[in-house]
């Protein structure tokens, strides 16, 4: 045994910090994948799903109307658009109203900085038109909706995000990022999520909630990690190339760090008797939008219990293969799929 001396304790220190980052790069590599994976690449059987998703530039459409008879016709053309997202008849003292936002500086500058940010969204037409061939293929009775994006004001025309059995809207300009001249009033912690690549896996999380049946007997904590934890396991399956702090919006280095500390984090629920605690106060703490949960570590994210979900359901797929994701997504027995992930992360020392 090396005597304990500082050239000890400095070879000790080295050795983890080596030993760390090698853990890193490793769940990095694990998580993200290569550019040339595989299992980025959709089945043939999927990938020949008839999909093709063109994307409405609604903001385009609108913020260049010249006259509120031009913003009348652009209601008139769109009606789905008009009823479901913004919600308004067409009559003239909606049309004086929308014309003029639309012709409000503020406004036109979130126009631009949108347009800036996604360019031609080509890459959003991709995401979706794959995600849109495996929710097909799982569900055949699916139709795929009207795909339509907009400049929302920030909330005054509409929200960040709308899903329906018909249509689905992306509000841009909370997408646009930091560099954003206007943003939307929130805490730093819920900006984090608004960013344009997180975009698209924001949309399917939301239309998750369409396939995710749920147990409304079954409040505990437990049962609320599971359930959140099939609706990232939809997320994951739909955009298969995305990665997890996309889906989840933390930090590479929080998903590392999580992994690094999982044994440890899943100790904390079994010895706080966490997992059948039904005080929605408890369940908050760990469900619910925080910049932190310092019940676990002060450096811990907020929502720590929905990634310990998800990893749940992740185990109960990997040893369940004949499962498939409309089965997982109308199983509401959360013990069953608890007790059958055998999920029992160690910890490390």
């Amino acid at each position: 045994m090396l005597p304990n001396t500082t050239e000890h304790l400095i070879f000790v220190q080295r050795y983890k910090t080596m030993y760390y980052r090698f853990f890193i790069l490793a769940v990095l590599i694990f998580t993200f994948g290569c550019g040339g994976d595989k299992s980025c690449e959709l089945p043939d059987e999927i990938a020949d799903v008839p999909v093709d998703v063109e994307i409405g530039r609604m903001e385009k459409a609108l913020f260049s109307a010249k006259s509120e008879a031009e913003v009348a016709a652009f209601l008139e053309e769109n009606p789905l658009f008009m009823q479901k997202y913004l919600q308004i008849p067409n009559d003239a003292e909606q049309v004086k109203a929308l014309y003029e936002l639309s012709t409000n500086a503020a406004l036109d500058s979130l126009v631009l900085q949108s347009e800036e940010a996604f360019g031609d969204m080509k890459v959003q037409e991709q995401q979706l038109e794959r995600a849109f061939k495996v929710i097909k293929y799982h569900y055949p009775e699916y139709h795929v909706p009207q795909v339509k994006t907009f400049v929302t004001g920030l909330g005054s025309l509409g929200n960040d995000l709308f899903v329906s059995d018909s249509l689905l809207v992306l509000g841009l300009d909370y997408f646009i990022g930091p560099k954003a001249r206007y943003r939307p009033q929130a805490y730093d912690y819920i900006l984090a999520r608004y960013q344009p690549e997180k975009m698209v896996p924001a949309a399917m999380l939301l239309l998750s909630n369409r396939f995710n049946k749920t147990n409304a007997a079954d409040r505990t904590l437990l049962g609320e990690m599971v359930s959140m934890g099939k609706a990232y396991y939809f997320v994951q399956s739909v955009l298969p190339c995305t990665p997890d702090s996309l889906i989840i919006s933390y930090t590479d280095q929080q998903i590392a760090d999580i992994f690094h500390n999982e044994g440890r984090i899943w100790a904390h629920f079994l010895e706080k008797e966490l997992l059948f605690e039904k005080s929605p106060f408890v369940v908050n703490k760990y469900i619910g939008e925080r910049p932190n949960t310092p019940e676990v570590d002060a450096s811990a994210p907020g929502r720590i219990g929905t990634w310990v979900g998800w990893q749940i359901v992740r185990h109960y797929m990997q040893r369940n293969p004949d499962v498939s994701l409309p089965e997982l997504m109308a199983e509401t027995d959360y013990r069953k799929i608890f007790n059958e992930s055998k999920y029992k992360p160690e910890k490390k020392r």
